[in-house]
């Protein structure tokens, strides 16, 4: 089996003969409703099709992009915009599930933008709000470091990069987001568990990602779009159309504030 650190390196290096591009400046992994606005990020520097990288796999699940852009930033900096990621609930292991993070961190990138499409635990948080990932709890029961790998956790989310985020859009609200494994959407009652503990946002993606890009040395930004309200807190049952609906509602939004804050960053 493939060490994952030796993968990502050689994947890194795949992308720098591909591209022609020694080094990132950071990294973008854009979750369900996020990929519309891939396109407003920066001046195209090119693409490739996922699937063809090593280490990586052509996505698995409807909505969920499957390329990896390369674009010049307004602000300069070269950025991997990732339109898919593998999710922990596909079974392969959480190794895919970071590969993306480490080929980024193996590229040179310093700064990591996570976003997802999550449902929401505060009713002022209608569909379409994007919040602030503060901090997270990861219910997973696994994590992608191996043996006695101790990485602090304490700022897991950047204070740093929230304060620009700030910038760009003073009202953006900061919660804790929850990561149950999925598939299943969680129940009324482990919605209920989620803010007990101190959650504010529930989906399947995202911190294992973070663990493993803290781990790398990498600076992590987390955005999540609230696509639902989180079950048992609407009379509307949970539909993955509806999740993907919301995100395409809030599309143009996404890409204006993703642009202005890719631009300070």
């Amino acid at each position: 089996m493939h060490d994952p650190f030796e993968l990502a390196a050689e994947a890194a290096d795949f992308l720098r003969r591909h591209f022609d591009v020694d080094r990132i400046d950071l990294a973008l992994v854009l979750g369900s409703g996020w990929s519309s606005g891939a396109d407003q990020l920066g001046e195209s520097l090119g693409e490739i099709e996922l699937g063809a990288v090593p280490g990586f796999s052509k996505p698995v699940v409807s909505g969920h992009g499957g390329a990896l852009k390369l674009v010049r930033t307004q602000g300069g900096k070269v950025a991997a915009i990732f339109t898919g990621r593998t999710h922990y609930y596909e079974g392969r292991g959480v190794e895919p599930v970071v590969h993306g993070v480490r080929t980024a961190a193996k590229w040179g990138a310093e700064t990591l933008v996570l976003t997802n499409g999550c449902g929401g635990l505060n009713p002022a948080w209608a569909p379409g709000t994007v919040v602030l990932i503060g901090d997270h709890i990861n219910l997973t029961s696994d994590t992608p470091l191996r043996g006695a790998t101790f990485i602090d956790m304490s700022e897991a989310y950047s204070k740093r990069l929230r304060e620009l985020a700030h910038t760009v859009d003073p009202d953006l609200p900061e919660g804790v987001y929850v990561q149950f494994r999925g598939p299943q959407y969680e129940t009324p009652a482990e919605v209920r568990m989620a803010g007990i503990l101190g959650g504010d946002l529930v989906g399947m993606s995202t911190t294992l990602e973070t663990i493993a890009a803290r781990e790398a040395g990498l600076e992590v930004l987390g955005l999540s779009l609230v696509t639902n309200a989180a079950a048992g807190l609407s009379e509307e049952n949970l539909n993955h159309a509806e999740v993907l609906q919301a995100g395409k509602d809030a599309g143009p939004r996404l890409a204006g504030l993703l642009a202005g804050i890719v631009g300070v960053l």
